[in-house]
């Protein structure tokens, strides 16, 4: 595989891959020198030094569009008004960029790039963002109500401390339009000191004991073609250690996106990394299925397997649909014009080996997907699929079983070693239009979730970019209040009957976003899942604040992004809410950086505070169903002073774009008790109950048996002091 890798990104054409940069600006340069016209040297000149920028040597695109400049200046050259707003358009993106790499990258620090920007995220080095002021202002001259040299106007200040004070007044963003709607303590950023601050592209990101110790380790893709998979060991003390040599994974590379699941029921976490996405005809790239053996190292099994094919993809997510207690795979493929590429559906031999039957049952679905989600949206007991797709309505698959009856031997979960019927006869039916779930019509992560703890699982999907408009005009139109063409997501309340209805402004939630990354989880452990969602596009200039968003009471969703110091300028990608540390509250790890070779940042690891609530974190282990308990249901049953409550959650990965841990980390807020922990599984459908479990404490269940076992885990600080980096102070729970 690692081989195949290579060549493939050796081969890559740089006229069609447009992130391939640096071989770009060298195809440039030779048209460049090939020009005959002026004309066609100066237009050639721009675009290299737009590539130069996108390649991370902003120094160098600033000289290059400079001469540029100076050529369009002699008397005998009229450019137009376009060219020269292009221009200078470039030149501030460009010294924007240069002052993020001189402070932001090269001085990071835990205020970097959070806005609204302060503190040590304030720029030392102003060359950039001085420059960027001056190209800005003169573009505002000629386009005073352009919305995106507004944006990046005050951004640019906040980068110098000046702002709002020095932002010319017709063009300030009033700084209360960036305060939360809910006070939450301030999380802070800490993947420098636990050494999870990877500067890498956008990629994808598991969190999950992987080598068998009991604590949680860490795992980061990256785009690049050559990007090496990253995979980071616990060391139960607050850092993490780069084992990605002893893992057996080098030449892993690339992926825009990977998941995990215990594929093979031997009780480790294997991986799945996706690769492709975005890159049309030059995406026909495989995707890898990394067997752990059981401690950290890993077996490249694509092949053997029968998973190898060359399709462009991010989506991938394991469920048992067939419920014979082995877990099968999803993936959605990007089909663009010209480029057909059906989704797969691998269904589970129970040998190692899996049999693509998309076709037969009705999911060889073809869009260009770029999220997709199991959930059990009819509570009958079978996983049904969502589809987020681009430029196309999106898609609710409902899960009917055996089209004919299918003998028991063939699906008995205790024969592990039975193959499945020659002629597979399964049925998916697409039941979008009577659900009501079909926009927004751009759209990219996804889940099921019980945003409102009534046991029906709901849907969330986020809006990404528009038509024909621009996004980050779009975005800045969304906070000031004005009227803009972009998309919001969509919270889709399940009914109870088949139907979904749409609670996005009744929830708060109808912002435009530009979602990339996203995933939830439980921030303050009251129990209602909450949200956080990575944002941006490709475009360096588009700079806007990922959003988290606070769950109250399951009715409306509280914007808490400054107040929680979540409001991160990159671009963020995957997503995982997950117990680093072992007390009992919810960190978060985000995968930062863009899709063009040279917008790289390092990945970002918010310390929960902690909130003083009650939690409880639950492992399953399945016996009939599958060993990840993949699936499995679980109803917490709590004794509060406002009466009785119940908090609902299922087994899974959490969002499309970021794998988190499949222990169940449920916050129980003030709860005096818990009644009961009901766990249903998925193979056989029955309902284990427990009671007299007590607050605070991880706890393992086994399927069939009728003992929770306590798991004791060492707690520790994930910020233990401030070496390393003097910018980064500890901040005591």
């Amino acid at each position: 595989m690692a081989e195949r890798l290579a060549r493939i990104a050796q081969e890559t054409n740089p006229e069609k891959n447009y992130f391939v940069n640096a071989r770009r600006i060298e195809m440039f340069r030779r048209q460049e020198q090939e020009a005959k016209e002026l004309a066609d040297r100066v237009r050639l000149r721009m675009q290299i030094g737009y590539e130069l920028a996108l390649a991370g040597q902003s120094a160098e695109a600033v000289e290059n569009l400079l001469t540029v400049r100076t050529a369009l200046s002699q008397p005998t050259v009229r450019p137009s008004a376009k060219t020269l707003q292009q221009l200078g358009e470039l030149l501030a993106m460009s010294y924007l960029r240069l002052g993020e790499q001189e402070n932001c990258v090269a001085k990071h620090s835990q205020d970097s790039c959070l806005m609204p920007i302060q503190g040590s995220g304030v720029h030392t080095l102003p060359r950039g963002s001085r420059a960027a002021i001056d190209e800005l202002s003169e573009l505002l001259k000629q386009q005073p109500d352009d919305l995106r040299y507004r944006w990046l106007l005050n951004l640019a200040y906040m980068t110098l401390g000046e702002y709002p004070d020095k932002v010319p007044a017709p063009f300030v963003i009033p700084p209360k339009l960036f305060e939360s709607d809910y006070v939450i303590p301030r999380f802070y950023d800490v993947a420098a000191q636990a050494g999870l601050a990877r500067v890498a592209l956008s990629g994808g990101c598991v969190t999950e004991d992987l080598d068998g110790d009991g604590d949680i380790d860490v795992m980061t893709s990256s785009f690049g073609l050559t990007d090496q998979l990253r995979y980071y060991q616990n060391n139960s003390d607050g850092s993490f250690t780069d084992r990605t040599n002893e893992a057996g994974i080098l030449g892993e590379v690339g992926g825009l996106n990977i998941c995990h699941a215990d594929y093979d029921n031997d009780g480790d976490s294997d991986v799945l990394v996706l690769r492709g996405a975005w890159m049309r005809d030059q995406g026909h790239i495989p995707n890898s299925l990394l067997r752990n053996r059981g401690d950290g190292y890993f077996d490249d099994v694509t092949e053997e397997a029968g998973m190898l094919s060359f399709h462009p993809t991010q989506a991938g997510t394991w469920a048992d649909f067939d419920r014979d207690g082995w877990l099968d795979l999803f993936i959605g493929n990007e089909s663009t014009s010209g480029e057909t590429h059906p989704c797969e559906l691998f269904h589970n031999n129970r040998d190692g080996t899996f049999t693509n039957v998309a076709e037969q049952v009705g999911l060889a679905y073809v869009s260009m997907v770029k999220g997709a989600a199991w959930g059990d949206f009819n509570n009958d007991g079978r996983p049904d699929l969502y589809l987020s797709c681009l430029s196309a309505p999106n898609v609710l698959f409902r899960n009917d079983g055996p089209v004919s009856p299918v003998s028991a031997e063939s699906t008995s979960a205790t024969n592990h070693h039975a193959k499945p019927p020659g002629s597979f006869r399964w049925l998916f039916t697409d039941v979008t239009k009577t659900a009501g779930v079909a926009e927004p019509m751009r759209s990219f992560p996804t889940w099921f979730w019980d945003y409102d703890n009534d046991g029906w699982e709901d849907i969330l999907v986020a809006s990404f970019s528009t038509f024909m408009t621009d996004p980050l005009r779009d975005v800045v139109a969304d906070v000031l209040g004005l009227p803009h063409t972009g998309d919001t997501p969509r919270l889709y309340r399940n009914k109870h009957d088949g139907t979904f209805s749409d609670e996005t402004k009744t929830a708060r939630l109808d912002h435009v976003l530009l979602a990339m990354g996203a995933n939830f989880g439980d921030l303050d452990n009251d129990g209602f899942s909450d949200c956080y969602f990575g944002t941006g596009d490709p475009l360096l200039t588009t700079l806007v604040p990922n959003r988290m968003f606070r769950n109250a009471d399951g009715k409306v969703f509280q914007d808490v992004t400054t107040a929680g110091g979540f409001g991160h300028l990159q671009k963020g990608h995957a997503i995982a809410f997950v117990d680093l540390d072992n007390d009992g509250d919810q960190d978060v790890y985000s995968v930062m950086g863009g899709a063009f070779s040279g917008d790289v940042f390092a990945n970002a690891l918010f310390e929960n505070p902690g909130f003083g609530n009650h939690w409880l974190t639950v492992r399953l282990e399945g016996t009939r169903s599958n060993r990840s308990a993949i699936g499995a249901r679980l109803k917490v049953s709590l004794e509060t002073d406002a009466g009785d409550r119940s908090i609902y959650a299922t087994v899974s990965t959490g969002g499309s774009f970021g794998s988190q841990s499949l222990q169940q980390e449920i916050g129980l807020g003030q709860a005096k008790s818990i009644r009961s922990l009901e766990v249903t599984w998925p193979t056989t459908g029955k309902t284990q109950i427990h009671t007299n479990i007590a607050r605070d404490q991880v706890i393992k269940i086994r399927e069939g048996d009728s003992e929770v076992v306590t798991v004791t885990l060492k707690k520790f600080d994930l910020s233990p002091g401030d070496a390393g980096n003097a910018d980064c102070p500890h901040h005591p729970k």
